[in-house]
């Protein structure tokens, strides 16, 4: 392993534009310039880890188990989290290799597929926010609600959704593993979506949860594992912004990890979108990590090597 650390975690932007379809030929060429990007932090010579996110995925996973459940028995959460990981991971994996040797690079990429322990006195468990899936009408969302049991929330001027559970992540079932392949000099693809939520049960049997483990979280989480020094936030914006779509933007390219919380405290970054990004960078930093940075995918070396981004400092 190399002096230099970094865990990348690629936002959903890398694999799935909001504006796009979702075709297998959309999603390789997505991931194709993701992979651009992290070859040439390879080259640079940082040891990487690399996670991502799967919500379109997931998505699209259960809106086929809606169409076909008179015909197929739909798979519970943690299971279309799992597949996800696989698809999703064999999809980086080919691109990896395919960027690591146009740069020169022999590096070994493999995917791990990642359980991420959660409570299960979680708080979340009590109140589900997190949306996931397609959108219903009022009166499918209430046969959902008598049928499954569902937590069903309107969405003002789409329908209502399905919300489920956000616990915070504990650890990694596959810490250790993946941990012997990043020390070996392996790209490692772990994690994603925030891993496979499950609780531990009696004799160190895990079970799966209808849950979502916040990406953001899982990628600090994965960096202390790791002893990771940089963690690298990848989304679509170019750096952490106050006041974000009002008139008096401003934008930050460099705050300590203090300023981060006060800003967080003060409502700069809504829960929803860059909230989860500067906490998940603040819990790095503060378990030991050098460096955080949130930008854009496209200046994702540039921004690693302190030209683009947001760099939060402890």
């Amino acid at each position: 392993m190399t002096g230099k650390t970094v865990v990348v975690a690629l936002g959903g932007n890398a694999i799935r534009r909001h504006d796009e379809a979702g075709t297998a030929a959309e999603q390789i060429a997505n991931v194709r310039r993701a992979s651009r990007q992290i070859a040439e932090i390879a080259a640079d010579g940082y040891a990487v880890a690399v996670t991502h996110g799967n919500g379109p995925q997931v998505g699209d996973i259960l809106v086929r188990n809606e169409l076909t459940k008179d015909t197929l028995p739909a798979m519970p959460l943690d299971v279309c989290g799992a597949e996800s990981q696989g698809m999703i991971g064999y999809l980086l994996q080919q691109a990896m290799q395919e960027a690591l040797r146009a740069a020169g690079l022999d590096r070994p990429v493999a995917t791990v597929l990642t359980q991420t322990v959660v409570d299960g006195s979680d708080p979340a468990f009590e109140r589900p926010e997190k949306p996931i899936g397609p959108f219903y009408t009022a009166d499918q969302a209430e046969r959902l609600r008598k049928e499954k049991g569902w937590r069903m929330v309107q969405i003002p001027g789409r329908g209502y959704r399905r919300v489920v559970p956000s616990p915070r992540p504990i650890a990694l079932v596959e810490g250790e593993v993946i941990l012997r392949l990043f020390s070996a000099g392996v790209i490692v693809i772990a994690a994603g979506g925030g891993g496979v939520p499950v609780i531990a049960g009696d004799g160190g049997a895990f079970c799966g949860v209808e849950g979502v483990v916040d990406k953001d979280r899982t990628a600090a989480l994965l960096a202390g594992i790791v002893g990771a020094d940089d963690l690298l936030i990848l989304t679509d914006v170019e750096c952490v912004s106050l006041n974000y779509g009002g008139p008096n933007r401003e934008d930050i390219h460099d705050m300590t990890a203090r300023e981060a919380r006060e800003h967080l405290a003060a409502g700069h970054f809504p829960p929803g979108s860059m909230g989860p990004k500067v906490e998940a960078a603040i819990r790095f930093l503060e378990a030991g990590g050098k460096r955080a940075t949130i930008a854009s995918l496209d200046s994702a070396a540039a921004a690693l090597a302190g030209r683009s981004g947001t760099r939060i400092r402890r």
